[in-house]
């Protein structure tokens, strides 16, 4: 096993009936966000490398990768060569042999894989793609490597925070799960001796001790104080490249901007000019809103007749510019919510409502560039939320909230529930009274005011982080 090559930040381094019929439902629209056009900025020759398909992890969605894309398009890759897939039900079974409703299966995964790749492909006009998948989606890309006849179609494969070993190697933890190194599919994954594929390059990102799910205690696992049989370097790969960066979290390994330069420099052979994201004056903004279960676990499959509207906010208060939104449409079959011309220097409230569900206020940084991942999940109330005047939470979707590591806060506060030591919570939220306020969450360089909206007109709000 290769020893990892490691690079500490700081430093400069080198995207569906549940499962059967939604396949055709939610790939057609995901094939068209790519090809909307958008303006481009002046920038260097395009360097040379495939296509790029994003894969997200474990109950994850496209919108994870934006900034991804958004840092591959400023180093001169073309829009419509980056791919995203939002994978339907995308919440593992806890036992991957047997049905599991509103769960999926690594069969049913590495299916919805192909498919997407194969329009990739035939879309792009071009043989092969490279991927690269953060946390389950790296289960996901090894099985279409090895068992789903992928190795023919992709050039490249990045494993960004994929427990390749395991979370645990058990007979007594996680029975049947696809994240147990002792169970039949890491098993079937991990028997040669070696994790290369013929003709794929393959290349694992990893933390060096901050990855909550590459720990030796089997305390994110819900059992503290036990082995998990796995070490720091559970997403290693044996035979590939492997890259180490000290002190990312398990998200951050696939999201951070110099997760981003070791994918970019691996893909072209080259490190990237930037890690900075360039700007779109009037970036074309668009995205699905997706829809839950039952059992509150999210699906990935549009939901037709939401309704979205979005506000200008003074970026200092929250408060609305206006009382007319700058953008307002119901929801088709597809989902999509767009398209919205904005501007790269505007802050955005973005309210979603859906029906049986709370209308979520989400209170974001601006878009820097034109997207169409930006995905808009509802946000359910939780335990206790209904005794509250006000709710607002904080979210980090592509990292968690490191103490000692990161500054953050909301309303000056830190929120309870954020654990010291190895980073594993995104998470966090403050109850606050009835009264209209403006409410401040900071996260490290990022500063979002939002406004509090009541709970018993059925509101909640939300600031998400960018970074």
């Amino acid at each position: 096993m290769n020893g990892g090559e490691k690079r500490k930040p700081g430093a400069r381094p080198g995207r569906r009936a549940f499962l059967a019929g939604a396949a055709s439902l939610a790939l057609a629209p995901a094939i068209a966000r790519a090809q909307q056009p958008a303006p481009q900025p002046r920038r260097a020759a395009e360097p040379n490398g495939p296509p790029i398909v994003f894969v997200h992890g474990n109950g994850d969605s496209a919108a994870l990768w934006i900034n991804n894309i958004w840092r591959f398009e400023t180093n001169g890759f073309r829009r419509n060569l980056l791919w995203a897939v939002d994978l339907p039900i995308p919440n593992a079974r806890s036992d991957d042999s047997k049905p599991q409703e509103y769960r999926s299966s690594t069969e049913d995964q590495m299916k919805e894989l192909a498919a997407y790749v194969a329009q990739v492909k035939k879309t792009t006009r071009q043989p092969k793609v490279a991927l690269i998948a953060n946390s389950r989606g790296g289960n996901t890309v090894r099985n279409y490597l090895k068992n789903g006849g992928g190795a023919s179609s992709v050039s490249h494969a990045i494993l960004c925070g994929t427990p390749n070993k395991g979370i645990v190697i058990s007979e007594i933890m996680m029975i049947g799960s696809e994240f147990n190194g002792a169970m039949p599919f890491l098993k079937g994954l991990d028997g040669g001796s070696d994790d290369l594929i013929a003709g794929v390059q393959m290349m694992a990102i990893r933390s060096d001790k901050n990855d909550k799910y590459s720990q030796p205690d089997a305390r994110f696992v819900g059992q503290p104080g036990k082995s998990t049989g796995v070490s720091y370097d559970s997403s290693e790969l044996r035979g590939a490249k492997n890259v180490i960066l000290d002190g990312l979290d398990h998200r951050e390994t696939a999201f951070h901007k110099l997760a981003f330069a070791a994918q970019f420099e691996f893909i072209t052979g080259k490190p990237p000019a930037t890690l900075f994201i360039a700007q779109e004056p009037l970036p074309v903004l668009n995205g699905k809103v997706t829809g839950m279960a039952p059992d509150g676990s999210y699906t990935n499959l549009p939901v037709a007749g939401a309704d979205v509207e979005i506000y200008d906010v003074d970026p200092h208060t929250g408060e609305r510019k206006g009382s007319r939104p700058a953008h307002k449409k119901a929801t088709g079959a597809d989902g999509f919510w767009g398209p919205f011309v904005g501007h790269s220097d505007a802050t955005y409230e973005f309210v979603l409502s859906v029906p049986g569900l709370p209308v979520t206020h989400t209170y974001r940084s601006p878009f820097l560039r034109g997207s169409d991942v930006i995905d808009l999940r509802p946000q359910p109330f939780g335990r206790g939320d209904d005794q509250a005047g006000a709710v607002v939470m904080m979210t980090r979707p592509r990292g968690y909230f490191g103490v000692g590591r990161d500054k953050f806060s909301l309303d000056g506060k830190v929120p309870p529930g954020i654990t010291d030591g190895v980073p594993a919570v995104a998470t966090a939220k403050l109850a606050f009274d009835a009264s209209a306020r403006t409410v401040t969450g900071v996260f490290n360089t990022e500063t979002i005011a939002a406004r509090t909206w009541p709970v018993k007109e059925n509101h909640i709000v939300v600031v998400e982080f960018m970074n």
